[in-house]
């Protein structure tokens, strides 16, 4: 890794159908191959799926349920002296989505539907209600962060 300078951000475009940014990175994550109209029609045939089932906004759904996800502490490494802990971190905005995103895409490819399509509008659903992989993921972590907490001052 390069320490000359921090990589630039790259910018996204907003997706054809809602013009949102979150959801084209959410889509670029699901993409597989450079298959980005394949993981459109995931993810929007998904989005109707949820829109018939809740009957709300499938984008509003989508955020809800990506807040539910995101963690606001982590735990990360730290060699002291020989000794490695585990030092709770708080997270940075970026990350907190980027996890958010990569956890939700990860529970709903471990689930047992047929289609992704299904398994990603069950995983949403699931978010949103606070139960789901991805949610227990987020509770797993703030756990782990609470049960380190005495090694904070090891904080950098």
């Amino acid at each position: 890794m390069s320490r000359r300078h921090a990589a630039e951000k790259r910018v996204v475009l907003p997706d054809a159908k809602f013009g949102d940014l979150v959801l084209t990175k959410f889509m670029n994550n699901l993409m597989v191959d450079g298959k980005k109209a394949v993981a459109e029609r995931i993810v929007y045939n998904a989005f109707d799926r949820v829109e018939a089932k809740i009957k709300k906004s499938p984008v509003e759904v989508f955020h809800e349920s990506l807040e539910l996800i995101k963690p606001s502490v982590e735990v990360r490494s730290r060699r002291v002296g020989g000794a490695t802990y585990q030092v709770p971190v708080e997270v940075r905005p970026e990350r907190r989505e980027a996890l958010a995103i990569r956890w939700l895409i990860a529970a709903a490819k471990k689930r047992n539907e047929n289609t992704m399509e299904e398994r990603l509008a069950g995983e949403l659903m699931d978010a949103v209600n606070g139960r789901g992989t991805a949610v227990k993921k987020r509770e797993d972590t703030h756990k782990m962060a609470d049960a380190n907490k005495a090694f904070s001052h090891y904080r950098w």
